[in-house]
């Protein structure tokens, strides 16, 4: 019974921990992302977009909500979550692809379509968010994004090319700038 009451308390206090570095975190997105760097990762995720019909989100979040912590649910479920309400998955094509960043907990997450990522190896991603990492860790958040957006544009120009002189060049079906979510 005393292992049992020992086990709940550390998770409880892990649970208050985690909390804690999440809230912290959100005053670090200014920081981490100001202005200027918006409107540069913004710039690149157009310029991308004229290279292929495919659609890229970038989704950068100082700290995960109160019920994601509580429920010992992932930086990977936040990004799903995201996902969905971004509309990423709602592109004609379903190739949009999704660039999480959670800052608190130095956690990564690309998410592909059906469409993309059906025709590019796992690998490819895992290798991706390794070097962003790196990037990351020396403080260098527009430089790991910047790398993330011109691997996902290479994914996507070799799948899905636009077209040009032709019909079928698309429109612009997501906003290109980052979004970011502060608590």
């Amino acid at each position: 019974m005393e292992q049992q009451h020992t086990r709940h308390s550390a998770g409880f206090f892990a649970r208050i921990a985690r909390l804690v570095r999440n809230r912290m975190a959100e005053d670090s997105l200014r920081r981490v992302l100001p202005e200027d760097v918006q409107k540069r990762l913004a710039q690149r995720v157009v310029a991308s977009e004229r290279r292929h019909i495919g659609q890229i989100r970038i989704c950068v979040e100082g700290g995960l909500p109160l019920s994601y912590i509580w429920r010992s649910a992932n930086a990977h479920e936040r990004a799903v979550t995201q996902f969905g309400k971004l509309r990423v998955w709602d592109t004609e094509h379903n190739n949009g692809v999704l660039i999480y960043l959670l800052v608190a907990e130095h956690a990564i997450e690309i998410l592909a379509d059906r469409g993309i990522a059906r025709n590019i190896e796992p690998k490819i991603w895992h290798e991706m968010v390794a070097r962003m990492r790196e990037q990351f860790r020396e403080g260098r958040y527009e430089d790991g994004l910047t790398e993330a957006i011109a691997a996902v544009t290479v994914a996507l120009v070799e799948q899905y090319p636009a077209v040009e002189g032709g019909g079928a060049m698309h429109s612009n079906e997501l906003p290109d700038g980052p979004v970011i979510i502060q608590g």
